[in-house]
């Protein structure tokens, strides 16, 4: 009976423990090595909002299909990232509205089935950074400036290697990527939140 009372409080302890145990990563730039790091796909996205005729707004997001970023915490100005996005595989909550957003009238996924961003310049200040880049769309390169901030770094428990993202926000025109489709009906400005993770190979 003492055997089954203490399996039982082992099992209902479990849970406890695991919600109060700390989580791995912290906004520790010391934790970054210097060196190149792949995306880590299963945990990099972007999120699109945009206004839909003034009633309501809509959200969609793409994940990574690529990328890498180039760092030094010593030097955080030279920073070099690129991540590429799988339009193809867009994500809404509407098969027919998936089906549209991937035709013609907008991403025109089968002709442009990704889309990439690559910084071209990096100003860091603290756990904060703005990027400066050029994003590819639809076949459009245009300039962007992300908003960048340092979420965190440490080793994942899962497999052991060093993993660190940002969250980087920013708006687009869909007219300047050749989607601009029901403007201004449906809003042109297009409001971007990117959340990029990046893993040690």
């Amino acid at each position: 009976m003492r055997l089954v009372l203490a399996t039982i409080l082992a099992l209902t302890a479990a849970p406890v423990l695991a919600q109060t145990a700390a989580v791995p990563g912290a906004p520790v730039k010391a934790r970054v090595a210097a060196g190149t790091y792949a995306v880590d796909a299963n945990h990099t996205q972007v999120t699109w909002q945009v206004n839909h005729m003034g009633f309501s707004m809509l959200e969609g997001q793409f994940g990574a299909s690529g990328g890498s970023i180039t760092i030094d915490p010593a030097k955080p100005n030279t920073t070099k990232v690129e991540v590429n996005f799988a339009i193809d595989q867009l994500s809404v909550t509407s098969a027919p509205f998936t089906g549209h957003l991937k035709s013609k009238d907008f991403f025109d996924a089968a002709t442009y089935p990704t889309a990439k961003f690559v910084s071209t310049k990096v100003v860091a200040t603290g756990d904060k950074a703005t990027i400066t880049g050029n994003l590819t769309l639809k076949g459009v390169t245009k300039p962007v400036v992300l908003q960048a901030t340092f979420v965190g770094a440490g080793a994942n428990p899962m497999n052991k290697k060093l993993n660190f993202g940002f969250r980087a926000t920013t708006s687009i025109k869909r007219s300047d990527f050749n989607i601009g489709a029901y403007a201004p009906v449906v809003s042109d400005k297009v409001d971007l939140t990117i959340n990029a993770a990046f893993s040690a190979q």
